[in-house]
């Protein structure tokens, strides 16, 4: 076999296991967003720890591709987000925002990943960062919607999660940090 045909080859494999893991990570967010405890207006959901984690192993490029394939799903009506919905009408409803977040939260936190070779504290950065710009997204989203103040939607919104999250952010850094020395993805 000729050099140029096993490049061809290694690019072909390449380009498919790209599309494998980032359908696997879109997944994986799914099912995540089935396991939805309502807490008023805001659901908790495991979405967040999906999204930190796909794209802390994935990147940037392809851990907010499956987060956009995820958003796109929903969008057509696929019951992926929080609680099994889906559809144009929950991105336009009070908790749209978080999951449009969702995108810059994963660019932020892909880019630290690779930067940063998906050591603990900058992931962990990253993270923190990556939800509390999905919070700012989310927050201002719901406040349009709902047309509540900030005092409000703070108080419904963010404070009842900030726990959640920070457990969800520790588990994703230590699962993602020790399934980046055992898998190459």
């Amino acid at each position: 076999m000729s050099a140029n045909t096993q490049d061809k080859n290694n690019k072909k494999r390449s380009a498919i296991l790209d599309m494998v893991f980032t359908a696997m990570f879109t997944a994986v967010i799914a099912v995540c967003s089935i396991i939805s405890i309502p807490v008023g207006e805001v659901p908790i959901t495991l979405q967040t720890f999906a999204v930190c984690i796909s794209a802390a192993l994935l990147g940037w490029k392809r851990g907010t591709l499956s987060v956009l394939i995820y958003i796109l799903l929903g969008a057509v009506g696929v019951p992926v987000f929080g609680g099994m919905t889906g559809g144009l009408g929950v991105l336009a409803g009070p908790t749209g925002g978080y999951i449009i977040g969702f995108l810059p939260a994963a660019v932020i936190i892909g880019l630290a990943a690779e930067r940063y070779e998906r050591k603990a504290l900058p992931l962990a950065i990253a993270m923190v960062i990556g939800v509390l710009v999905c919070y700012a997204f989310g927050t201002v989203w719901f406040m349009v919607v709902m047309q509540w103040g900030i005092v409000e939607t703070l108080a419904a919104c963010v404070l009842p999660f900030l726990i959640p999250d920070a457990i969800k952010i520790a588990l994703a850094v230590l699962l993602s940090n020790r399934l980046s020395k055992a898998v190459k993805l």
